[in-house]
């Protein structure tokens, strides 16, 4: 088994890797494309392309189709594929730095989810807690798009009616918290290599 292995990953390296998605394929160099991530999965059936495809595309380094995907978008971060995959792979760790990449590098396809993330932690490092309103103003400004408050309008009249949200103007809060995001921002600079804001720092999960 060990021997089937070991040629299976000498034969899916046909390029160069960039640094950053190397540190990725290490992470998932043991896989033997059983499948069980992609049967483990809740979010597979939204997926352009199964877990198990993904990794074999980071395995033959193949990042234009990787970055084109939606599947590290839609990882939930459940550990599940982590907990059954049996070498043990951390595959949810590896969904995370394929979003870190995205972020890094400004991916079209993964913008709307990074400021969607950045816009969430970027309130909860103003104030300690996530203020809804504020929340999506940040969201509609980093997407600049102006017809995108109209899709939500609905949605959110519905809410403040039930008192689910509260209509604040965004602020600069108390900030008690940026001391810990600002250590989380240097931490994460010395591990990836690069600045990373205090506002857009952290797991999403």
């Amino acid at each position: 088994m060990e021997a089937t292995v070991h040629q299976q990953q000498s034969s899916v390296l046909p390029g160069s890797h960039s640094p950053e998605m190397e540190e990725i394929r290490q992470m998932v160099q043991a896989c033997i494309q059983c499948g069980t991530c992609t049967g483990s999965c809740a979010n597979e059936f939204a997926m352009d392309l199964t877990p198990r495809k993904l990794w074999r595309m980071v395995l033959m380094g193949r990042e234009e189709e990787i970055f084109a995907s939606r599947t590290f978008c839609l990882c939930s971060a459940c550990y599940y594929c982590t907990l059954r995959c049996p070498r043990g792979l951390p595959l949810t760790e590896a969904m995370y730095r394929l979003k870190q990449v995205a972020a890094q590098r400004k991916v079209k396809a993964y913008r709307a989810s990074e400021a969607f993330y950045s816009s969430f932690l970027e309130s909860v490092r103003r104030h300690g807690r996530v203020r809804e309103s504020e929340f999506m103003t940040l969201y509609f400004k980093a997407m600049k798009n102006p017809l995108l408050p109209f899709r939500f309008a609905s949605l959110g009249l519905k809410l403040m009616a039930k008192g689910k949200v509260d209509f604040k103007l965004p602020g600069k809060g108390n900030l008690r918290l940026a001391s810990l995001f600002q250590r989380v921002a240097e931490i994460e600079s010395q591990r990836f290599g690069n600045q990373v804001k205090p506002g857009t720092t952290g797991k999403n999960h």
